[in-house]
C-alpha cells in the first residue's frame, strides 16, 4: 500500500527524547494553533517559518484558513520518530480512513525547499512521496531529531507550545505506523 510519506522503510525504534527549549509561546508567526482530541486532548502551537520555506507556508495557512485540516486524523504515528497528519482528501473523520496517508488536497503539489534548519525534536516537516516535489497537505511533528532528513524534505514549522500534547498522540498499531483509534485535529486554525 502506497504511503504519501516514504523512507526507505525506516521504522523507528523508541529514544531518549531531549528536552524541548520552550521559552517562546509566541514565535514571529503566522502560527497555526492545533486543538487536538483523542488519546491526546489539548492545543499545539506551530510557528511557521514562511523565511524558511515560503510555499509550504502558503499552501499550509490557506488550507487551515478554508477549514480543511478540521476532523483530519494523525493516519501514521511512530514513537521515538514523528506523528503524520493532513491527509484532506481521505483523513477525514467519518469517512472511510483506509487510504489516510495516500491523499492530499485540490492545490497544487510544491516543489522541495531545501534549508538549513534540522529536523530536531519538534520540528514539522512536509510529508511526500518519493518524488521530492511532491509535498502537498500532509505534514509530520517530530517527537526527536531526525537528521536523516535534513535536506530531503521540507521544514516548514516548529512546535513552539504543547509539545507535551504532541507526546501523547495515539500511537500506531499497524504496519509503518498506521493508527487504528487515530487522534484529530479538531480544529485548525492561523493567527498572523
Amino acid at each position: 500500500m502506497f504511503n504519501k510519506f516514504l523512507l526507505g522503510g525506516f521504522l523507528a525504534a523508541a529514544v531518549a527524547v531531549p528536552a524541548m527549549a520552550e521559552d517562546a509561546v509566541d514565535g514571529p508567526g503566522p502560527n497555526l494553533t492545533i486543538e487536538i482530541s483523542g488519546a491526546a486532548n489539548g492545543t499545539v502551537v506551530i510557528d511557521l517559518l514562511p523565511d524558511v520555506a515560503p510555499k509550504h507556508v502558503a499552501q499550509i495557512v490557506a488550507l487551515a484558513k478554508a477549514g480543511e485540516f478540521d476532523g483530519v486524523v494523525f493516519h501514521r504515528v511512530i514513537p521515538g520518530f514523528m506523528a503524520q497528519t493532513g491527509d484532506v482528501q481521505y483523513g477525514k473523520v467519518g469517512g472511510d480512513l483506509k487510504m489516510a496517508g495516500m491523499g492530499g488536497s485540490s492545490m497544487d503539489d510544491i516543489p522541495l525547499e531545501p534549508s538549513d534548519v534540522t529536523f530536531d525534536r519538534g520540528v514539522v516537516g512536509a510529508a511526500r512521496a518519493q518524488d521530492p516535489n511532491s509535498a502537498n497537505s500532509q505534514f509530520f511533528i517530530m517527537f526527536a531529531p531526525g537528521a536523516f532528513l535534513d535536506g530531503q524534505y521540507t521544514v516548514f514549522g516548529r512546535v513552539i507550545s504543547g509539545m507535551e500534547v504532541v507526546d501523547q498522540i495515539q500511537p500506531g498499531d499497524g504496519p509503518n505506523g498506521e493508527v487504528s483509534t487515530p487522534d484529530v485535529m479538531t480544529k485548525v486554525t492561523v493567527q498572523d
